[in-house]
């Protein structure tokens, strides 16, 4: 019988193998500016080796494939294939011959010890149970003076649709169980949080810094297209499959409420956090 985690873990690979072939939807190009952003932070040098950890459809892998040049490789890895084979076809696409790709769990990385010159993960450190022990990890993985970075959403990212659209799964009867976050997200929307999670696990030169990535969709359909094509999406799978069309047309109307003449508002806060290992 699977054990809770083991269950988790399968729901995760689950829901990211269905939104894969979406994922990559404009209306969710904030991926693609959080990737240029991170990256920008990390300032990675021609020739550098880096682990692009939850690598998803290669945003992250991509820019800094580009970035350390045919000199440098990056490690990427996911436990979704069907988010992976995408970043396959686009690396293939892009003539990129630096990348490497893994199907493997964040939360047991099968590399050596000092070998990365950084480590990266784009919004997917909130969805793994232990992220202390995760993060105590990848800075194994780590050359000594190499840097650590994440990116996670911050307190506004998504609202108010988000809210609207828990308060309508709410009047379903669907809903975090106990005191568990609405989403996993939630986990990392506190900066100082973010902080204390890269000091405690051996980091030093900490920072975190918060921008505002967002723009406007057209519509309420738009906004479906997030959610449908996201993590989110496997909350709507929750509604029996005879309610979920009645279910999106009313989401989508009052969603569309919100709208101003400039279309409506997407709020993508984001938190880029960093940190250093030490010299040995």
């Amino acid at each position: 019988m699977a054990t809770d985690p083991d269950a988790r873990r399968s729901a995760v690979i689950a829901t990211f193998d269905r939104v894969a072939a979406g994922y990559d939807d404009e209306a969710l190009r904030f991926f693609a500016f959080a990737a240029d952003r991170l990256l920008v932070h990390l300032n990675p040098a021609p020739g550098n080796k880096i682990l692009d950890i939850a690598a998803g459809t290669g945003a992250v892998t991509l820019a800094a494939a580009q970035a350390v040049g045919p000199g440098g490789r990056v490690a990427a890895v996911d436990i979704s294939q069907a988010m992976l084979a995408r970043l396959e076809a686009k690396m293939r696409a892009l003539r990129l011959e630096n990348i490497d790709i893994h199907v493997m769990d964040a939360g047991a990385l099968e590399f050596r010890r000092g070998y990365f010159d950084h480590a990266v993960c784009a919004f997917g450190l909130f969805f793994l149970p232990d992220m202390a022990a995760v993060l105590r990890d990848w800075v194994r993985v780590l050359k000594p003076g190499g840097t650590l970075a994440f990116s996670a959403f911050g307190v506004g990212a998504f609202q108010p649709p988000m809210k609207l659209f828990f308060e309508a799964l709410a009047r379903h009867g669907i809903g975090p169980e106990g005191n568990a976050p609405v989403t996993a997200a939630q986990r990392l929307y506190d900066p100082a949080y973010c902080r204390a999670l890269l000091s405690d696990a051996g980091l030093t030169e900490v920072a975190v810094h918060t921008e505002q990535l967002g723009y406007h969709l057209k519509d309420g359909r738009e906004w479906w297209t997030v959610v449908w094509n996201s993590a989110l999406r496997g909350w709507v799978e929750r509604l029996p499959a005879e309610a979920r069309a009645e279910f999106q047309r009313t989401h989508v109307a009052e969603v569309d409420a919100l709208k101003t003449a400039n279309g409506l508002w997407l709020n993508v806060e984001a938190h880029f956090a960093l940190g250093r290992k030490p010299p040995s």
